[in-house]
């Protein structure tokens, strides 16, 4: 049982260390206390990746079992447990967690002035309630962490957000997602009465008749379609990017945003097969909509981060595409463009807060000509662009290009379509980058001239090991997902 606890008791060490080790330590000396709490929180996170990478290590490829299954009592009476584990699946999305929060307390080290151990906390509290969304193979306690993450991401907006509306932005993502989810909820316990548990592998067993799984499926789809986000529930997603710090942001993007998504995979296309062949017209429709609606809508965006978070939903909605193909190319392809955007739009909204924490305004019209000035920085931010307009080399091309494979096998014209948005993805991310990079320089509105420091250019390494990675030797993840997805498939007899 420890080994899979792991990560969560690592988290649960960090969450009590910092608060208590952070005041412990007089406060004649405030500066060693604040680099300790930092120190603990990164530290705490970066044990949690390690384990996490030992999973992937440890994985075994040729089954589409769960594994690292441990279950506990929880209630007992009511058949339901706390039952946890991770298939091809769900392992990457663990990963990509735990990577990113270590990128997540470093980007704050410097810029977070206030609460700097609360914003610690926040953050190991918001990785251990997404760890346990990926881990739940258990349709209630999947819904109770699921609900949980929006705490601490309310705080992280409301508090440490950087504009005036900020705690207007965080009352509409909170809102917005939950309500969605209350439809879920009341699914859950109709589907508890009738089958008297909650487990998915059992759930999937479970024959539902075509009319029920219509209607579950409409109350799954209520709540997973404001998660990721779908056209037209998408309004709350550019506001609480441009209120969210610079973390907050890299949060939404590379992990919230695949909350949906994975709550599609997992749940909805595997328990109600019927309902959802019944609803792909609909799904790749409001998909083709939105990538082509919110591309043009991206192309008149005038603010840096809504700019990306726009271009964020048109991917997404790329990403239902390929799920909906109900094909093995077109599920892996998604899959593996939901880890690309992770890792690409994160890198880009690092890119913003670093021209934030310099200049203090993310206004288009404000840059030019920081080729001149920031030379390293116009490198990484070009990287960057190139992988988020799917430059083939690069982990996006990947994603879409499968994604394509597998819609033009379910549906030539939705696939035509849908490659209009790589096509509008590049004249926004040129657009762009001309913009900002080269232009005529603005003396007059940025004062501070500074290139990336060495804390800056280690968080951006990552992302570019990764992003070439994975687009150069896809097969490395690809070859652990592929026994879940087929299995996904035959089990739904999509084929």
């Amino acid at each position: 049982m420890l080994q899979f606890l792991a990560p969560f008791y690592s988290n649960l060490s960090g969450l009590i260390l910092c608060p208590l080790l952070g005041s412990i330590i007089p406060f004649v000396i405030p500066d060693l206390r604040i680099r300790l709490i930092r120190s603990i929180g990164l530290c705490t996170s970066l044990i949690t990746f390690s384990y996490s990478l030992l999973f992937w290590i440890q994985f075994d490829n040729s089954t589409a079992k769960f594994q690292f299954v441990e279950t506990i009592r929880w209630l007992p009476y009511s058949n339901i447990n706390f039952h946890i584990g991770i298939d091809g699946i769900s392992l990457f999305f663990v990963v990509l967690t735990t990577f990113l929060i270590p990128i997540c307390i470093l980007v704050g080290w410097s810029s977070i002035k206030s609460y700097k151990k609360e914003y610690m906390i926040a953050f190991l509290i918001c990785e251990s309630f997404m760890i346990a969304v990926f881990c739940m193979p258990d349709l209630l306690l999947f819904y109770v962490f699921f609900e949980s993450v929006l705490i601490p991401m309310f705080i992280i907006i409301g508090v440490w957000g950087s504009r005036q509306r900020k705690i207007q932005a965080a009352y509409q993502f909170f809102l917005y997602t939950l309500l969605g989810s209350v439809f879920m909820l009341l699914a859950i316990l109709s589907i508890f009465f009738q089958t008297g548990t909650t487990d998915l592998q059992i759930l999937l067993t479970t024959e539902f008749s075509e009319r029920r799984q219509i209607l579950l499926w409409i109350a799954f789809f209520a709540s997973f379609s404001v998660k990721v986000p779908m056209v037209p529930v998408h309004i709350w997603l550019p506001e609480a990017h441009v209120e969210a710090p610079t973390a907050g942001s890299v949060i939404l993007a590379g992990i919230l945003l695949k909350l949906g998504t994975y709550g599609f995979l997992r749940f909805s296309i595997p328990m109600f097969p019927e309902a959802t062949l019944y609803f792909t017209p609909f799904i790749h429709t409001l998909s083709v909509i939105a990538i082509i609606y919110t591309s043009l809508t991206t192309i008149r965006q005038i603010d840096l981060k809504k700019i990306i978070a726009y271009s964020s939903v048109a991917h997404m909605n790329f990403v239902t595409i390929g799920m909906f193909s109900l094909n093995i190319q077109g599920i892996e392809g998604s899959i593996l463009l939901m880890l690309s955007h992770g890792m690409v739009s994160s890198a880009l909204f690092l890119c913003v807060g670093v021209l934030y924490d310099r200049h203090k305004t993310r206004l288009v019209k404000y840059y030019g000509g920081l080729v001149s000035t920031m030379p390293i920085f116009s490198t990484i931010f070009l990287f960057s662009t190139l992988a988020n307009m799917s430059l083939p080399g690069t982990s996006s091309f990947i994603g879409e290009f499968l994604i394509l494979v597998g819609a033009f096998q379910r549906n030539s014209l939705v696939a035509t379509l849908a490659a209009l948005g790589m096509i509008l993805g590049a004249a926004y991310s040129l657009w762009l980058y001309n913009r900002v990079i080269f232009g005529n320089f603005k003396p007059k509105f940025l004062q501070k001239f500074s290139d990336l420091n060495r804390r800056e250019v280690l968080i951006f390494f990552p992302f570019i090991v990764g992003i070439i990675w994975m687009g150069v030797y896809p097969e490395v993840f690809s070859e652990c997902m592929h026994t879940s997805v087929s299995n996904l498939v035959q089990h739904g007899k999509f084929d």
